[in-house]
């Protein structure tokens, strides 16, 4: 049987291993950031029309610039941001993950560097291996915040030619601050003239949804600020990811990606959920309701959570992180365990599941 060993794959991936997390079945799985919260029946059955509709031409392709989509993502960040965004502002692609994909393609490369602020997002370092682009990190200050000395002394040291600012941030929940982001980008311009990315993919669950990036992107053309449906909208199985940003970004991520990369099914079931977008966003308020409820009780059990503004708490504080997380598992509740000693991070469930979380966890800690 033939191995990884056998085959002639370029020389900096031999040793790699795929990107993911456990998949398993258990009762409550509260280990991947989802919202499980499932969409209303009501439009639900709307987005099933459209789909039986795109349906009726799938023998052609789909619309290669996907300008309905587009819109209704430009529209959505205008209503709840208070943006003056266009078609012309907004990329899509499968998940955010290729929205970065596309980026890195676009504005990485062999001879670019870009930076990271550790702890983040493990994702930014396999799509710019996978660009051939060299990866960074910076450190960031204490319990995982994020300064503008900090971030200015991670691009004035490395010197990129893109920047990746998780905001909040991923696994910590750390949001960045307005003034960090337009100094970062200060910084950037006056040392490489760069891009400097801001993912929020978990910014619609953000104590003060206000403080987003997007409203910096008027007079910086080389902000990006990459979103995604699969947190807020419960849409992570349709992979619809987008991007804000100036026009020319837009024209230049053309260049990179794949034809017709987005199909009629995710396209139209992307607008339905759009047309809805109120209904589809009635549980983020009580997502945040649980992630804050998690916040106080694991205090109350004298661990340690860190500031969250996404849908997910890493908390600290445990002798033997590997072994709690067995143990949760065996009372049928699957975490996730990052790779930080002495954590554990958990998504904000259901009320039901975010109890079965807490009770089983007093269990095993004995509190």
């Amino acid at each position: 049987m033939t191995s990884l060993d056998d085959l002639p794959i370029r020389p900096d991936l031999i040793g790699l291993k795929p990107y993911g997390a456990p998949q398993l079945e258990v009762a409550v799985s509260l280990n991947v950031n989802e919202n499980t919260h499932q969409i209303p029946e009501a439009v639900a059955v709307d987005i099933i029309a459209r789909l039986a509709e795109s349906l009726l031409n799938i023998n052609r392709y789909p619309d290669r610039e996907f300008l309905g989509l587009r819109q209704a993502l430009a529209d959505y960040l205008n209503d709840n941001l208070e943006s003056a965004l266009s078609v012309d502002n907004i990329w899509a692609a499968n998940g955010s993950n290729e929205v970065l994909q596309h980026i890195f393609q676009a504005f990485g490369g062999p001879g670019r560097k870009a930076l990271g602020f550790r702890p983040t997002y493990s994702m930014y370092a396999l799509i710019a291996q996978g660009s051939q682009t060299d990866y960074v990190t910076a450190p960031r200050d204490e319990r995982y915040e994020l300064s503008v000395q900090a971030m200015q002394a991670g691009i004035h040291e490395n010197k990129p030619n893109l920047v990746m600012l998780c905001s909040p941030n991923n696994p910590t929940g750390t949001p960045v601050s307005l003034e960090v982001v337009a100094a970062a980008y200060d910084a950037l311009q006056e040392t490489t003239g760069g891009i400097l990315v801001v993912d929020e993919a978990y910014g619609e669950f953000a104590h003060d949804q206000s403080q987003s990036a997007v409203t910096l992107l008027a007079g910086r053309p080389k902000l990006l600020v990459s979103r995604t449906m699969s947190k807020a909208f419960a849409f992570a199985g349709a992979r619809v990811g987008y991007l804000a940003a100036d026009p020319a970004v837009v024209d230049a991520l053309r260049l990179v990606r794949l034809p017709y990369h987005l199909s009629a099914f995710t396209q139209a079931a992307a607008e339905g959920a759009l047309a809805h977008s109120a209904e589809m966003l009635r549980t983020v308020d009580d997502i945040r309701v649980q992630r804050d409820r998690i916040v106080t009780e694991l205090t109350a059990m004298g661990l340690d959570p860190y500031r969250s503004d996404a849908n997910f708490v890493l908390f600290a504080g445990l002798q033997d992180s590997a072994k709690v997380w067995q143990q949760l598992l065996d009372r049928g509740v699957l975490v996730r365990d990052v790779g930080i000693a002495g954590t554990l991070r958990v998504s904000a469930g259901t009320e039901t599941e975010t109890t079965a979380f807490l009770s089983a966890l007093r269990e095993v800690i004995g509190k």
